[in-house]
Order: C-alpha cells, then sequence, then structure tokens
C-alpha cells in the first residue's frame, strides 16, 4: 500500500491518503484510493478505478467511481499518452485527459493537458529528481511539478498549489 501525506495551500487541512495497486492481469489493475481530512477525521475521497495500460503505445486509460467529501458520487474517465523525446526515456511529453460524469451520466467536469516531463536520476547522490512544466487546456492554466524522491511540489500559475511526502 502506498501512504502519503498532503497538503493543499487554500485548504491548509493535512489529509493522509491511500492507495492501493490490485493487479487483475499483466496490464489491467484494480486501484483503490481513500483519504482522511486530520481536521476532521472524516474521509475526504473514495475511489475504485480498473487502469488499463498499453506499454507499446505508452498509454494507459482508466475508468471508474469516486466520492468526493461532499458526498458527490461521480464517474471517471481518463486517459494518458507519453511520447519520448530522447532515446533513454528521460525527457517525454505526456497529453493527458479526463472526464467527470454525475450519477445521470452528465459531464460535471473536464480537464486535458499537455505536459514536458525530464527525469533526473542521481541528480545528487541517491536523488532522483523529475520535473514537469504542463499547460491545462479547459482551466488555460500552466502548471508546474517538481518531485524529489518522496517529495512532491505542484503549483498552478493561478496560486494553487500542494505539496505532497510518500511515506
Amino acid at each position: 500500500m502506498e501512504t502519503s501525506l498532503r497538503l493543499a495551500g487554500d485548504s491548509k487541512n493535512l489529509r493522509i491518503h491511500a492507495k492501493e495497486k490490485l493487479p487483475l492481469n499483466s496490464q489491467t489493475l484494480l486501484q483503490a484510493h481513500g483519504e482522511i481530512d486530520t481536521s476532521s477525521g472524516a474521509p475526504s475521497y473514495l475511489a475504485l478505478i480498473i487502469r488499463r495500460f498499453y506499454p507499446e503505445l505508452s498509454a494507459n486509460i482508466g475508468v471508474g467511481v469516486q466520492l468526493d467529501g461532499g458526498n458527490d458520487f461521480v464517474y471517471n474517465v481518463r486517459g494518458k499518452k507519453a511520447f519520448l523525446i530522447t532515446q533513454t526515456g528521460r525527457v517525454g511529453i505526456n497529453i493527458k485527459g479526463r472526464c467527470i460524469g454525475d450519477k445521470e451520466f452528465k459531464l460535471a467536469k473536464k480537464s486535458g493537458a499537455v505536459e514536458l516531463a525530464w527525469s533526473i536520476f542521481n541528480f545528487q547522490n541517491d536523488q532522483d529528481v523529475r520535473l514537469k512544466v504542463g499547460y491545462e487546456f479547459f482551466d488555460k492554466v500552466p502548471y508546474f511539478q517538481l518531485r524529489e524522491n518522496n517529495w512532491t511540489l505542484n503549483a498552478c500559475m493561478n496560486g494553487k498549489w500542494n505539496v505532497r511526502f510518500d511515506l
């Protein structure tokens, strides 16, 4: 099980997030997520997603259900395609999208982005770094992600940010 501590700049509430990936076959898995808000002690997010990977295409898709803190039950479909720029696979362009539908299967939210990803292995001794710079199409917002081993910082140009520490 993967566990992390998460803090978003707009909420200031620390959340404990857990994720479990259960293989269904060599290219498909069932992914369960759960999150607890430490200020209230209540679940703030629950999700169950079936993900299918296509390694020969550097792509994956996912279909699932989720329950947010406001007890909103929604459906979600997402996909991602990677295009490697270098032979080592350390620099690439990712195209990703997601649609969220409500109980009546009406489109509630959509997101899509293109990002440049650069992975630097052994940046320093036993320190790997990944930098992503992207643009979200529907919100029209540039963003970046800086990941160093267990730490991840995400920030958007609209002032939103969050930080994650993987336990």
